[in-house]
């Protein structure tokens, strides 16, 4: 298998954003390949990290990493969905900053058995933590029409979903659809020519959707986002990298939501328990430099959110 490799994306601005203290506690709720990692701990002096992965494989590599540099980090093999939990089981109630990196790794991607994408022919997985029972290939296979139809149409945006849901029941009907190269090709008999010319791969809508169902990345994160604003110190930053439209309207309305003084008109003062707490640290989402998108392909759809806490 290969090595667990990741590039970092946006990198300098996701620490900048951290204004990372020596002496601070910081959380890295997305190891991956230990890029973003390994610069919050080379600013450390007594301070510590603590770093969540699902995936062992990046838990095994990252040790590695992070041991060139010291000892100051603890690395935690569960999904962020359980921040707040874990963390409390290790006596950390609240930390200087939190970054989420979110999205599959390129590892991931490049993985063929790991099944994430539509360039490799290999067992339709997709799961980012490898001991959960639901994978992809359950979700095609298993899944009504209509419950298809609504993932992708959801968690996809895919406007020919129930074209490609009813032909891929229709398809598994004569065999079970079991790897992503089936799958591509059904997808494209559900498609019109005019789609299917277009540079963006026929697709790519219906992978994203899936992976969002089998690892259930949107509910996971809006858990984690309200977990991750409880554990900030005052002066505390929580960073959030997201790779496509419905993780960034996710993060950017709940930071609008707890940034934002809702009051019932015509009160002549603020009431105890409706002051705002936290602020944000940049007006609009930061996007990758055209020198990181000539060198990191993956970085084009990126965007970069922050918020701090101020009270």
């Amino acid at each position: 298998m290969k090595e667990f490799t990741h590039i970092p994306v946006m990198l300098n601005e996701a620490i900048a954003c951290l204004n990372i203290k020596p002496e601070g506690i910081y959380v890295d709720c997305t190891l991956g390949g230990a890029g973003h990692s390994q610069e919050i701990q080379k600013k450390l002096k007594s301070g510590h990290l603590y770093a969540f992965d699902q995936d062992i494989a990046a838990i095994k590599a990252s040790q590695v990493r992070l041991q060139t540099i010291g000892n100051n980090f603890t690395l935690i093999h569960a999904n962020f969905v359980n921040l707040k939990k874990n963390l409390a089981q290790l006596q950390v109630n609240e930390v200087d900053g939190i970054l989420f990196d979110l999205g599959v790794s390129s590892y991931q991607f490049d993985t063929p058995e790991r099944g994430f994408s539509y360039q490799y022919d290999h067992y339709l997985d997709m799961r980012m933590n490898q001991e959960q029972a639901l994978d992809a290939y359950q979700v095609v296979n298993n899944y009504s029409e209509n419950a298809l139809r609504k993932i992708f149409y959801e968690y996809g945006e895919e406007s020919f979903a129930p074209q490609i849901a009813r032909i891929i029941v229709k398809a598994r009907e004569q065999k079970p659809i079991e790897t992503t190269f089936e799958l591509v090709e059904i997808i494209k008999k559900a498609l019109p020519a005019s789609v299917l010319r277009k540079p963006q791969h026929p697709a790519k809508k219906i992978f994203q959707a899936l992976r969002i169902e089998v690892n259930q990345e949107l509910a996971v994160l809006e858990k984690s986002l309200e977990d991750a604003l409880s554990l900030l110190k005052i002066g505390g930053v929580l960073a959030v990298i997201t790779f496509h439209s419905l993780e960034d309207r996710l993060v950017k309305q709940l930071f609008k939501k707890k940034t934002t003084l809702s009051l019932p008109k015509g009160l002549p003062f603020i009431p105890a328990g409706y002051e705002v707490h936290f602020e944000l640290v940049h007006k609009k989402a930061v996007l990758p430099t055209e020198q990181e998108l000539q060198v990191n392909r993956r970085s084009h759809s990126a965007k970069l959110r922050a918020i701090k806490r101020i009270s």
